[in-house]
């Protein structure tokens, strides 16, 4: 179904890549949802990724691959809805553009944690072309006049955004140590994932249901792609792709955000941009690099 795994690590590496691609799509696409409360956003995404996913085996009769142990369903919905849980508090407790800055550790996170996995050897070559593509989104960051103004540091919003990176890279690279955990079981964590969302939405989020045909069009677009597709994609890429190159190429994702936003016309380019791009194409050659 979700199987596109060659015998060699460049197909699973390409599906890596599609999901970041994926991902670049998500704040044109959110943006077209303005209004919608974010856990319900979520609930609502996260359920049709993972109803279409529920279809699919059950016409192909492998709901039997949703019967997985209970530390992989302890990974799988701990890494997607409590990085999201995380994510919207820390946007909730700081500055969005520096929250976000230091959400995107992340990559570098996934690149340095992966030196402890079996059969994978970290080299400087690695940890500095993720370095550069980090660099690239401060200056976009910078660019867009984001960071500094306030007096008063807001501690417990960085935390979050720390520890939101954090849990997003731990899932990434731990999923490498459950590759016989087929990617069909995704669709079980964001079905779990859009209940807790949903609960989550009614426990801290005014009720609310979106309207009006372009919101609903957006909110379908993004689970059947940034928060559909891209998960198990990114699934197949972690178990069996190039993970490290896959950590620096995912500073690409923010990128292909603004590039949409500007083609958009949501935002502006300028040297922010361009720098960026050079910085996080220049580290991911580094990276990829014999």
């Amino acid at each position: 179904m979700f199987s596109l795994s060659p015998t060699t690590p460049a197909g699973p590496t390409l599906c890596g890549l599609g999901a970041i691609l994926l991902w670049g799509l998500l704040a044109l696409l959110t943006a077209a949802t303005e209004g919608v409360p974010p856990f319900l956003l979520t609930a609502l995404t996260f359920a049709i990724g993972g109803g279409l996913g529920l279809a699919l085996l059950a016409a192909r009769g492998e709901l039997g691959k949703l019967r997985q142990p209970v530390l992989a369903w302890l990974l799988g919905v701990g890494g997607l809805f409590g990085s999201h849980a995380l994510y919207f508090g820390a946007l909730k407790n700081a500055p969005p553009a520096e929250a976000s800055l230091i959400g995107y550790l992340w990559p570098l996170l996934i690149v340095l944690m992966s030196g402890f996995l079996p059969n994978e050897k970290l080299s400087g070559r690695h940890v500095a072309g993720a370095a550069m593509g980090f660099t690239g989104i401060i200056a976009l960051t910078l660019g867009k006049g984001g960071i500094g103004g306030g007096t008063a540091l807001p501690l417990l919003g960085y935390s979050l955004a720390f520890l939101f990176a954090l849990a997003w890279a731990s899932y990434s690279v731990l999923s490498r140590r459950m590759a016989a955990v087929p990617t069909e079981a995704v669709v079980g964590f964001c079905l779990v994932t859009a209940a807790l969302a949903g609960l989550a939405h009614v426990v801290l989020e005014p009720l609310a249901l979106p309207s009006g045909l372009k919101t609903w069009g957006a909110i379908v677009a993004l689970g059947l792609g940034p928060v559909g597709a891209a998960f198990f994609l990114w699934d197949i890429g972690m178990k069996r792709g190039d993970i490290r190159f896959l950590g620096t190429a995912s500073y690409a994702a923010p990128v292909i955000s603004t590039l949409a936003l500007v083609l958009a016309g949501r935002a502006e380019a300028g040297w922010s941009l361009a720098l960026a791009c050079a910085l996080i194409v220049g580290g991911a050659v580094i990276a990829r690099s014999k």
